[in-house]
């Protein structure tokens, strides 16, 4: 599988320095690490090199793709114990040639993530790969068994089956997070193939080198870093694919069945008049800015039944206290990305809220750390009302649109939806919000729009776009 350029082999697995140089990331592919000799360079927020990441071509791609079509799937027995070392060796091995800090100082010097964000998520992806066959399984319909071996198939049933063989990830490097969804095809039997973001390769390379090491085969579940050429190749490819983006992605994809869009998640929050948002003032302040305020869950928009300017201002005058830090200080809380993208968001941002109220407006987004990089400060914004253009708008930090809401608007204003957390006692109108169609989640009372769970659907279950119940009659 070798390209034009020719590559060398790292037994190792890959992050290990060379002479005198930045660490390598190599490609995981069937045939083990695979590093290419004119590398991409992976830089901080600074701008200043701190790895080196093999992009593989497209006919490397293609070529990978068969390779897993001939693998057989990771066996279900003793899966949960491979999850389980795994899981561990993600959270506290040595993977790679990095130990869990040097990973976690890595991945928040590149991503621009708080270092505390990355150690939760560390712990949380753990806690995730250990549940994944268990989360896994909750999304399989009643009416169907596991497998055609169980007994009650004689009298006609439903086996659970998948719908392909290959499943493909395009990953994002907003948040380490993000990588927890694929563990689930992994368990379902897929065999996996990973494109890690150039931005933050360091987690899933870790992640698959761990599932490595547990057990899994190298033709089972490989990482694929490559260039748009390349990741086109992997999804067209696969027989079913991951795709995160924003809302470009999601129109390129909308059509095609075999692809699962992850766009943005405009997650809102709802106050109506008969609760004292005072009370709730926690919940709200740490959905809109915990996480850094990158992630698909945080909220981007605020509805009030009532003057929403008190909490605006309440709001504000809390995200204002936040620090600003060079995102590898534990005390960090916001992210940071080099200053020339933050100049250019805090310009987006300062054209998009013409003509709203500012409570911390655009101009005091930017603040500079000296070293080419800059914190994204919080924006707080009120608009005249529920259904503004700007309520659509999604930033990679702590931005958020505060908006009066009456009954007449009702939930129309609220739909585009990946997390709607409601603080109300109000039955008719949490039904109404259950029986939004585009609404994927809601949430009741104080729950963070950001709180997650293994076994509970992020978008859905991911075994809903996998997997489909057959009709099996007879023994087999």
């Amino acid at each position: 599988m070798a390209d034009r350029e020719t590559a060398d082999r790292d037994p190792a697995g890959a992050a290990v320095a060379g002479a005198g140089g930045p660490p390598y990331l190599d490609a995981l592919g069937p045939g083990g690490p695979y590093r290419t000799r004119r590398p991409s360079a992976v830089t901080d927020v600074s701008g200043a090199e701190v790895a080196r990441l093999s992009l593989v071509p497209p006919l490397y791609v293609g070529r990978t793709l068969a390779a897993l079509r001939k693998a057989p799937p990771v066996a279900p027995a003793g899966l949960d114990a491979v999850l389980a070392v795994a899981a561990g060796e993600f959270a506290a091995g040595t993977v790679g040639g990095l130990g869990v800090r040097a990973y976690e100082h890595l991945v928040s010097r590149t991503s621009g993530t708080p270092l505390a964000v990355v150690r939760a998520a560390t712990r949380g992806t753990a806690r995730f790969a250990a549940l994944a066959r268990s989360s896994a399984e909750q999304g399989r319909p009643r009416g169907t068994v596991a497998g055609r071996r169980d007994p009650v198939l004689g009298d006609g049933h439903a086996v659970w089956a998948r719908r392909g063989e290959v499943f493909a990830v395009n990953a994002s490097g907003n948040h380490p997070g993000v990588h927890r969804l694929w563990l689930e095809a992994l368990a379902l039997g897929y065999r996996v193939a990973v494109r890690p973001s150039r931005r933050e390769p360091f987690t899933p390379h870790r992640l698959v080198a761990a599932l490595h090491r547990a057990g899994v085969r190298s033709d089972q579940l490989v990482l694929l870093p490559t260039d748009h050429p390349g990741a086109d190749t992997l999804v067209r490819g696969a027989d079913r694919a991951v795709v995160y983006g924003g809302d470009e992605v999601v129109a390129r994809y909308a059509r095609d069945p075999r692809v699962l869009p992850q766009g943005p998640g405009r997650s809102k929050i709802l106050v109506t008049a008969g609760t004292d948002w005072r009370d709730h003032l926690d919940t709200i302040v740490g959905s809109v800015a915990d996480e850094g305020g990158t992630a698909c869950v945080n909220t981007t928009a605020v509805y009030v039944e009532g003057d929403p300017a008190p909490l605006a201002e309440a709001l504000a005058a809390r995200l204002s206290r936040l620090p600003s830090l060079p995102p590898q200080d534990p005390r960090a809380v916001l992210p940071v990305v080099p200053l020339d993208r933050a100049r250019a968001l805090g310009g987006y941002l300062g054209s998009v809220a013409a003509g709203t109220r500012a409570w911390l407006g655009a101009d005091g987004v930017v603040d500079g750390l000296g070293d080419g990089s800059a914190v994204l400060r919080p924006a707080v914004h009120q608009v005249a009302d529920a259904g503004a253009a700007q309520l659509r708008t999604e930033l990679p930090f702590p931005c958020v649109w505060v908006a009066p809401w009456d009954r007449a608007a009702g939930t129309a204003v609220l739909r585009d939806t990946l997390v709607l957390t409601a603080l109300t006692r109000d039955r008719a109108l949490l039904d109404a919000l259950l029986a939004e169609p585009t609404i994927a989640n809601v949430y009741v009372g104080d729950h963070p729009t950001h709180w997650m769970a293994p076994g509970v659907p992020h978008d859905g279950y991911l075994s809903e776009f996998l997997m489909r119940g057959k009709a099996v009659v007879g023994g087999l």
